[in-house]
């Protein structure tokens, strides 16, 4: 499966974005060209620039006429009628129909009623769709993110001049991590926030991947000391067959019953958690607790917060990302005396019966769990020599 990893270092623009998929890789005649036939007025062109010495692509487009506003029907009604693929219709589609859920909430009018000024311009029309195009072009299958640094200070828009960074970019980026770190200007613009969110599965560390190569796309501003550059990494899934970016969730708890704390671990092993586990520990003031640990995909994260603070008296949870790094394994199933079972296979050769079916086979024979475990591994034994 081939990646893309977006290094927001320095924020995300659409723009960006596309100059740094077309510097890795994707045509950019085929990009314009694909622009131009929108029909909507935009004369869209690459360039070479620098930013902080480093050489990039610079993505621009120029308007002919003043353009009126549009809503959401419009931009779709454009983005249907192109022939662009079905996939790319479908992407483009879901980053402006979630920029208008986001206006629409912040302005308190509905989702039709919705103007598209700073993100319905002809420009961020392009980049919606130069960026969900140039991924297809790049034969990007999944999409990862790094933290996003928003900026800091002021920008001046339509509306007059609002903080960094915009309502439209803090509402679409919630849940999301994000700092502010650099220059006083917007660098996280709304069109670039809905991309990422829209696109992207996860947003932390760079996935395990074989590195194929490296885009570099410019912002409009070149900052002194720091390059103003959006950064992408393609390259070929070298991950475990799980996922190996993992939510981490513990608390502290000295103030719940055996049974409760016994209880929430059931709850949160049959909720989806890939692991979870009681360790004892002596917390302040010598009081005796457990130290809850829940291991989960990062998209289950807040589900299972909410869940432990339900079941469980802690006020306070630590979370934090980690790497997991799995085995491929299979399953095999054998015949015993008893009745059949599943052997886990990993990809080294190790192997052992599936705990859940070999109980099944003990309490419906009366025969030791062992036992019925010994069965297994001579039935798989024998049948892999």
């Amino acid at each position: 499966m081939r990646l893309c990893y977006i290094d927001a270092f320095s924020g995300v623009s659409g723009d960006m974005l596309v100059g740094a998929l077309a510097d890795a890789g994707a045509k950019a005649d085929e990009l314009c060209a694909a622009i131009e036939r929108l029909g909507v007025g935009a004369a869209p062109r690459f360039g070479r620039t620098q930013r902080g010495g480093i050489g990039a692509a610079r993505f621009q487009v120029e308007v002919a006429a003043r353009q009126h506003h549009r809503h959401l029907g419009d931009i779709l009604g454009l983005i249907e009628a192109s022939a662009l693929s079905a996939r790319v219709k479908r992407k483009a589609t879901e980053v402006f129909r979630r920029l208008a859920e986001v206006e629409a909430a912040i302005h308190q009018v509905p989702v039709e009623r919705v103007h598209f000024h700073e993100v319905g311009a002809v420009d961020s029309i392009a980049d919606v769709v130069g960026a969900c195009l140039a991924f297809e072009l790049l034969g990007v299958e999944e999409i990862h993110c790094s933290p996003l640094n928003l900026g800091r200070g002021s920008v001046e828009v339509e509306h007059g001049v609002l903080p960094v960074p915009a309502p439209a970019t803090a509402a679409l980026l919630a849940g999301k991590p994000v700092y502010a770190e650099g220059p006083e200007v917007e660098l996280t613009t709304p069109t670039g926030a809905a991309l990422v969110v829209t696109l992207a599965r996860s947003f932390g560390p760079m996935p395990a991947m074989t590195l194929q190569s490296v885009g570099y796309g410019a912002g409009s501003r070149d900052f002194p000391g720091r390059p103003n550059l959006l950064r992408v990494f393609l390259g070929e899934d070298s991950r475990a067959a799980e996922a190996n970016l993992v939510s981490v969730l513990e608390a502290n708890l000295d103030d719940s019953t055996p049974e409760v704390v016994g209880y929430a671990l059931e709850r949160l092993l049959e909720a989806g958690a890939l692991d979870a586990t009681l360790e004892p520990v002596i917390m302040k003031k010598n009081r005796p607790g457990v130290l809850l640990r829940v291991i989960a995909r990062p998209e289950d994260q807040e589900r299972l917060a909410a869940l432990i603070f339900a079941e469980t008296s802690t006020l306070g949870l630590r979370l934090y990302r980690a790497e997991r790094r799995v085995q491929a394994r299979r399953l095999v199933e054998v015949e015993t005396p008893r009745g059949r079972v599943r052997i886990k296979v990993s990809e080294d050769g190790r192997f052992a019966p599936e705990y859940e079916d070999c109980r099944k086979l003990a309490l419906a024979s009366g025969k030791p769990l062992r036992e019925i475990m010994t069965e297994a591994t001579l039935a798989y034994l024998k049948g892999s020599r």
